[in-house]
Order: C-alpha cells, then sequence, then structure tokens
C-alpha cells in the first residue's frame, strides 16, 4: 500500500501542477529530448482511445478493485517474491492515478485552453460531469527523427506519444512482470484453476 500511495501522490501533484501553470499544449523544454508537454486525452495509457469514456473509467475502476483485493491476498502468502508484489502495486497504482483524473478532474477544474490556464476549484465550477474528466499527459521524449529514406517513418519522431508519471509506472511493471515473473504468472494461474477444479468436484477430496 505504501508504493501505491507514494506512486499516487508523485502522480497527482504533477498532474496539478501542469494543469494549473500550462496552457493547453504549451511547452518547457528541460533538454533537446526531454520536453514537458501539456496534453489531455480520453483514452487508455499514452493516449489512446478505445470505446466510450464512460466504460473506459468503469473499466478502470474494477480493476483497480480487483487488482487491490489480489494484493491483500498475496499479503498471506509468504512465498510471493517482492518484486512481484511491488510489480501489481505499481500496476495498481498506474491506473488509479488515471482513475483520480477521469473521475474528479472534470469536476474541480475549468476547461484548459491553448491561451487560458486552468483553475483549481472554480467559482463556476469544471468543465465536465463525475467520471468525465480527462487524463493530463506531461512527459515527451523525441529522442530522435528517423531519416527520410526509412521507409513508411522517414522525417517522423522515434517515440511521439506523451505520457504520465502513471502511464510510466504502469508499463515498466508490466514489462518487469513479464520478463522475470512470468513463471510466477503461470504457476498462480494453475493454481486458481485446482482451486476452481477442487470446489467444482469436492468428492476428489474424499477419493
Amino acid at each position: 500500500m505504501i508504493i501505491i500511495a507514494t506512486v499516487v501522490i508523485i502522480d497527482q501533484a504533477l498532474k496539478i501542477w501542469v494543469k494549473c501553470n500550462f496552457a493547453l499544449y504549451e511547452d518547457l523544454r528541460i533538454t533537446d529530448w526531454f520536453i514537458l508537454r501539456f496534453v489531455e486525452n480520453n483514452g487508455m495509457a499514452f493516449g489512446m482511445e478505445w470505446g466510450p469514456k464512460v466504460f473506459l473509467t468503469w473499466f478502470r475502476i474494477i480493476a483497480v478493485g480487483v487488482m487491490i483485493y489480489y494484493l491483500f491476498k498475496l499479503r498471506t502468502n509468504e512465498k510471493v517474491p517482492a518484486g512481484y508484489v511491488a510489480c501489481i502495486s505499481l500496476i495498481a497504482a498506474g491506473a488509479l492515478g488515471n482513475v483520480i483524473d477521469c473521475i474528479a478532474y472534470g469536476l474541480i477544474f475549468n476547461e484548459s485552453t491553448p491561451v487560458s490556464v486552468a483553475q483549481i476549484f472554480p467559482p463556476g465550477g469544471g468543465y465536465e460531469s463525475i467520471f468525465h474528466g480527462r487524463v493530463v499527459d506531461m512527459f515527451y521524449f523525441p529522442l530522435f527523427t528517423w531519416p527520410d529514406w526509412v521507409p513508411l517513418l522517414g522525417g517522423s519522431e522515434f517515440f511521439q506519444p506523451v505520457f504520465n508519471f502513471a502511464d510510466a509506472c504502469l508499463s515498466v511493471s508490466v514489462i518487469v512482470l513479464v520478463c522475470f515473473y512470468s513463471k510466477y504468472l503461470v504457476a498462480e494461474e494453475k493454481k486458481n484453476e485446482n482451486a476452481h477444479s477442487d470446489a467444482a468436484n469436492p468428492q476428489n477430496h474424499d477419493s
């Protein structure tokens, strides 16, 4: 729970700072390859769009609830690697960070535009209803531009998505989970299948 709380606090502090100090699409160049660029999106991580907004928000809420429940179950299993628990915690924290935007930001901020900075708790109310807030993104890494001779990619930037701290935590933890804990994931799945099988066939215990 400490990991989840820490990630959510850092993520929300960054988003509120950007939302209250940047106009929409405004840039702050840190280096040639690292830029803070304020954008908002209605979709999944890295600005991807998938399905209606309300469906996305409820999907995130349910997913976060399932992962937190799973983490509580893991606390009673001393055989679970600490790294595995940390990865699940980071995935839950990343999802929760973006859920907060979707649930609350439409209520507590007014509209951000390319010529105006949003205000928190504005007198006139927020820019949207509950569950319809937009996710705040700010990290942009234009590492290099593909040479013109590269088919399809020539002249475009290598990495175009703008993302936030929650996205980064979620994505990195998924990669680590797949690379280092895939065997444990398979073992957990088989254990759950066996438990369901035993529950469905109680006579197996009597044989």
